[in-house]
Parts: structure tokens; sequence; C-alpha cells
């Protein structure tokens, strides 16, 4: 029993991570019927602005000290950052939160990426074929994955978590296991938390506000909302910009967890489509139970006493499933009819 509620554990941030970026991709395919496969490049461009919040939180000051020498005879560089001399112990506090203080900045960061990627290229693509908008999705995720190349290099860079939260929770205690039993890292949980917050966020904003109930409606039937002389352009643009700020906040608070690299986002972004799939094209609801139930999937199978018997089981499960589901319920689990039943 133990076992299996740390696997169940173990697959909930990767879950929360799945179910974030298929929310937007959803979100994205229900208003607007595009396929982005640019949205795991949004993904990635989430965690690199935690990296470049650490970097410019980390510029120091370089001052000499004549009183210290090197072994050389020099006098002794001390370094020190410019918020740690600015501001003293708030300055280390916020290098130590870095990650969180990301957030800040990716939202109004993403939502202008997202903004300027529907008005400056997918608004010229809504209606022409879902091959052409593959490709030129595709084709923009592979420039903006090169562009981060180029000024970030290609090696992961680590992201550390903030120090109150790198320890482990003993998880086991909780629910009333023996201590020590099922003990969890602090910042996969929070992640957790995160993502589930995220997730209820984006629905009651959909659900209880009059922009989603329009929103909703421009997704059932596009053309009738138009002629009511609602603008439905101009909200699809900020639907899709907050699309991007939903991949962006999930890969900003994913970094801990996973060192950014530039192709992250295509890592993610294919798993992340099998899971619109399998939770249903244009549904929601969909797409998150299909995150999370796939992420959980995904961790059992990772268990060494189950690679034993179906070695290589951990990198397929997700692709088995979603051929079983698919051959069984062409629309997927939760898929509105007619959707991706031809």
């Amino acid at each position: 029993m133990d076992a299996i509620v740390l696997q169940i554990l173990n697959g909930l941030d990767k879950g929360g991570a799945y179910a974030l970026i298929a929310l937007g991709l959803t979100i994205i395919f229900g208003t607007l019927g595009v396929v982005n496969f640019a949205h795991g490049a949004l993904f990635m461009l989430g965690a690199f602005c935690a990296v470049t919040v650490k970097a410019l939180l980390s510029l120091e000051k370089v001052a000499l000290d004549p009183t210290q020498t090197t072994a050389w005879g020099t006098p002794l560089e001390i370094r020190t950052p410019y918020v740690e001399a600015w501001f003293g112990d708030f300055g280390t506090a916020m290098l130590n939160y870095s990650v969180p203080i990301s957030i800040l900045i990716a939202i109004p960061v993403m939502l202008l990426i997202g903004v300027s990627m529907e008005r400056g290229l997918i608004r010229f693509f809504y209606k022409r074929p879902h091959a052409e908008q593959i490709l030129v999705t595709f084709g923009l995720a592979i420039v903006l994955q090169e562009i981060v190349k180029s000024l970030f290099g290609a090696n992961p860079i680590p992201q550390p978590a903030p120090d109150a939260a790198k320890g482990m929770i003993d998880f086991g205690v909780a629910i009333g296991f023996q201590a020590g039993n099922v003990v969890y890292p602090a910042w996969r949980l929070i992640y957790f938390l995160f993502s589930v917050a995220i997730i209820g966020g984006v629905f009651a904003f959909l659900q209880f506000t009059t922009f989603g109930m329009v929103v909703r409606a421009g997704m059932a039937d596009r053309e009738t909302v138009g002629l009511l002389g609602i603008d439905i352009d101009r909200r699809f643009t900020i639907v899709f910009g907050m699309a991007a700020v939903v991949a962006g906040l999930a890969g900003a608070m994913y970094t801990p967890i996973l060192s950014p690299d530039y192709h992250m986002g295509m890592d993610f972004l294919v798993l992340s489509f099998v899971v619109v799939v399998v939770g249903g094209m244009g549904s929601l609801g969909g797409a998150v139970v299909a995150g999370f139930t796939l992420g959980i999937l995904q961790s059992f199978a990772s268990m060494n006493e189950v690679k034993d018997i179906l070695p290589g089981i951990d990198q397929i499960i997700i692709y088995l499933i979603a051929v079983v589901i698919l051959l069984t319920r062409p629309r997927g689990l939760m898929g509105r009819k007619g959707v991706m039943e031809h």
C-alpha cells in the first residue's frame, strides 16, 4: 500500500504538467479550431522566464579587498549580488525565492507572447486545414527552440527550489501509515497543488464570468455569437493569451523538478497531445482527467517490478492507452460527438 501511494504521488506532479499543457491546447482548439504545435514551446518559454529571473537576480558587483589576497598575491575579489547589496536580507530572500517570483514576471510576458503569436500568425490560419496549422505552428516551435538554444546554450540549467521547499514531507503519517514509509519531495507536492489551483481558476473563469460565458458560447457556435454583435475575435485573442499564460506558469514552476533546456517543450508537447486526444479534443474536463490519469499510469509503469516483467513499458504506456481508448471510443473519454470520429 505504501508503494501504491508513493507511485500515485509520483504521477501527480507530472500529471499536473500534462494537464496544464493539455488544458491550454484544448482551450485553443475548442475556441479557435487551431491545432497548436507551438504550445510546448510556450511551456519552454515559461521555464526560461524562471531562468532569466534567476540570472538577473544573480547579477553581481565585484569589489577588490586589499586586506585579503589570493594565492598569487593579488587582492581578493568580493562578489556580491546587487539585490543583496541593495536590499540586504530581503535581497537574499529574493534570490532564494526566484522561482515563485518568476511567476509574477511570467504572467505579463507570456500574455504578450501569446497575444502576439495569435495576432501575428495564428489568425491567418483559422480556416486553413489542420495539416497546414500543424506545419506552421511546428515550424514556429522550432524557431523558438533555436532562439532559446542560441541565447541560453544547449545544456540544462538547474533552478533550485526555495530552501523551505527543498526537503521531504512525510506524507505517510498524514494518512495513517508508519513514519518514514511514504516521504515525498515538498516542491513536487507544491507543484501538484499549484496545478490544481490554476486548473480551478481557469474553470471558474470560464464558468462564472460573463467573459467566460461568451467564450463558451463561441466554442459551441461562433457564428451565432458573432451575429449578436459580440467581438468574439478579440475575446478569442485574449483566450489564446490566457492559454499561453497557463503553459508558461506550468513551465516556470516545473523548473526545480526538471532543469530547463531548449528541447523540453517538444518532450512535453507530444505527450500532451496524446493527453488531449485521450481526454477528447475540445473537452476541458477530459484534458484534466486524462492528464492526471496518464501521469499516474506512467508512474506505475516505471516501477522496477513492472519493468522486470514488461521491459520498456514506461516509455510506451501512454501510447498504448491512447490506442486502446481511440479504438473503443474515437472521440476520447469526454470528447464532443463528431470530433475526431472521421
